[in-house]
């Protein structure tokens, strides 16, 4: 559908302006910056714009639809932080249980102070990345915990914000496999214990092949260098029904990615059963890393901006940066975004939610800003 024109005006939107989202992305297909985007707008739950715009895949001429399945790049992070934090509220680990109380071999090099939390925070003073370990695989937990275990930290935990793209939550869900007793694969226990509660029915960790005549392949259409190599990125199309690289693995509908972030706007209720408490969902969304640079994320001749994660999300934060979830956005706007293609936040001052799955890569920090514009067209679609 485009904009519900009568669904806007019940909760205080002006359609004409929200029109302006999906007029921006389809100027962007048709100038080939991107390929094609699902896009979602909603505001206390009621979806006002749920629209499919360009091509699932440019080359074929293959239409986007609303059930076009995406790579989920780091949306996936916040799938594997619920399924941590749910191994916190049943009393399992604490936020500052030492990792190494759950995985005794991570304590080689001196790294017994790195917490959960740290590792959520991305604060370990782990390296963001692994260059030229030959035993490492990224889309194995187990391989990806003993290359962790063999690093040495670059810094003490908690000094820096050292953004991991993969290994971290690979760690993660190493951490949660181990207190569910090791007899489950994290897929499985991210299908139980996070997806089907949720109504998440078209998401897994992998690609399974029922999804592929739906997939959207990972192409990047901006080929200026930036933070993530493009045959790095479209390498993820390689991933298998039983790879799990939980750091950017899944795979995901604009659909699914709204009932996630339902979940959390309603607390942790989901369709078939809480998830989470509204105690755990409070003590989640609080910035525990505020103006700390994330060094990592350094836009080119600005330097690093603001890190603001939570222990479930990225937040929006105070000040005026380079901030994908708008300008516009209030200070406690929640979450999450995947390298050059994806973004989803929801803002619990205006009660608005807004998902954006996009085919056709940009370069990061274009990617980020052009988030932000988008990100404040719906902003400025709000009335009262």
């Amino acid at each position: 559908m485009s904009v519900n024109v009568a669904a806007a005006q019940v909760q205080g939107m002006d359609a004409g302006r929200l029109a302006r989202v999906p007029a921006a992305l389809l100027a962007d297909v048709e100038a080939a910056r991107i390929d094609g985007a699902v896009v979602l707008v909603a505001r206390r739950g009621d979806i006002l714009l749920h629209q499919a715009i360009g091509f699932a895949e440019r080359v074929t001429g293959r239409a986007m639809a609303l059930d076009s399945v995406f790579m989920s790049m780091s949306l996936s992070k916040q799938f594997t932080n619920l399924a941590v934090l749910q191994r916190i509220e049943a009393g399992d680990i604490a936020i500052d249980t030492p990792v190494a109380a759950v995985v005794p071999e991570f304590a080689e090099h001196g790294k017994g102070g790195i917490t959960i939390g740290h590792l959520i925070t991305h604060t370990s003073g782990l390296p963001p990345v692994i260059m030229g370990d030959r035993k490492l695989n990224g889309a194995d937990i187990g391989s990806v915990t003993a290359a962790l275990s063999r690093a040495e930290p670059l810094c003490p935990p908690g000094t820096r914000v050292l953004y991991s793209p993969v290994l971290a939550h690979g760690l993660l869900a190493e951490i949660v496999r181990r207190l569910d007793g090791g007899t489950r694969r994290f897929a499985r226990i991210l299908a139980d214990e996070v997806f089907e509660p949720i109504g998440m029915n078209e998401s897994h960790l992998g690609i399974p092949e029922h999804v592929r005549p739906r997939y959207v392949p990972v192409v990047v259409r901006d080929q200026t260098p930036g933070l993530f190599p493009p045959g790095v990125l479209e390498s993820s199309d390689r991933l298998k029904p039983e790879s799990e690289m939980p750091g950017g693995g899944c795979v995901i509908t604009a659909a699914d990615v709204f009932a996630f972030a339902e979940c959390w706007r309603s607390g942790g209720r989901a369709v078939k059963r809480r998830v989470l408490s509204p105690a755990m969902a409070r003590f989640a969304l609080v910035d525990r890393t505020g103006a700390m640079p994330n060094e990592f994320f350094a836009p080119p001749g600005r330097g690093p901006t603001p890190s603001h994660f939570s222990y479930g999300f990225w937040l929006r934060g105070q000040g005026i940066h380079s901030m994908a979830f708008g300008h516009l956005a209030s200070p406690a706007t929640f979450g999450g975004m995947g390298a050059g293609s994806h973004v989803f936040w929801c803002d619990p001052v205006s009660d608005v939610t807004f998902v954006l799955l996009t085919a056709g890569l940009l370069e990061e920090s274009a990617s980020v800003e052009r988030f932000r514009r988008l990100s404040d067209l719906v902003h400025t679609a709000l009335e009262h």
